[in-house]
């Protein structure tokens, strides 16, 4: 998706692809993303990404472990896996690009922690965990909410909010993560299959106020 000078990439898919037409199937789930401008420059700041999740699919943490957002604050990867082990439910890696002023700008590798933050009055958090280190230095907690959502083919509401890095001089350009298919003997993701194929939509909005959007139609085999 191409908004001015502005190119988003999203991508997704899950394992396995046969799934029950009307039972739940226990899924992984795998996300990522890109972001850069067209002439190479660095980009806008992405704050909030919000997805819409097709129906046939459903989020839950109850009895899996939680974590708390103040356990993952001012730590590295280290100390924060130390803090939540027992609430992880996914990871994967980052990339930010820094650019300070008169510099030229530098990528900033950090690996992704998925902790499960809980479920309350029908609205279930996630906390997604990033540490980045040289030239820059300190953890980044992106606080995700996840909500039933009826608007058509959708069914789930996904927002995720990104605090600023380094007071805006970062922009994350890249990213992948997978969400397990088992902790602690529960399954976070599950889905049917009842017509062949899922659908996501996804909204990015960003600092400087550019909005970018696309979707996402991964194939699914229906069984039983």
């Amino acid at each position: 998706m191409k908004v001015g000078n502005l190119e988003l990439t999203a991508n997704g898919g899950f394992s396995p692809k046969a799934l029950s037409k009307t039972k739940q199937t226990p899924i992984s789930l795998k996300a990522s993303g890109e972001v850069k401008e067209a002439d190479g420059s660095h980009p806008p700041a992405i704050r909030e990404v919000i997805l819409e999740a097709d129906k046939a699919g459903e989020v839950h943490t109850k009895g899996i472990p939680t974590c708390k957002s103040g356990q993952l604050q001012a730590t590295d990867t280290a100390a924060a896996l130390k803090a939540c082990k027992s609430a992880l439910i996914g990871e994967g890696s980052t990339i930010a690009q820094v650019a300070f002023a008169e510099q030229k700008p530098i990528n900033v590798p950090s690996k992704l922690l998925v902790f499960n933050g809980g479920e309350k009055g029908g609205k279930t958090t996630l906390f997604i965990h990033a540490y980045f280190s040289n030239p820059i230095s300190g953890a980044i907690v992106t606080t995700v909410t996840i909500t039933k959502h009826k608007n058509g083919r959708f069914g789930t509401l996904v927002v995720a909010k990104i605090p600023q890095i380094t007071g805006g001089s970062g922009s994350i350009t890249s990213f992948n993560l997978e969400i397990k298919k088992n902790v602690a003997g529960k399954n976070p993701v599950s889905s049917t299959c009842t017509d062949g194929k899922l659908k996501v939509h996804v909204l990015g909005k960003f600092e400087d106020g550019t909005k970018a959007e696309t979707e996402i139609i991964r194939p699914c085999t229906s069984k039983g």
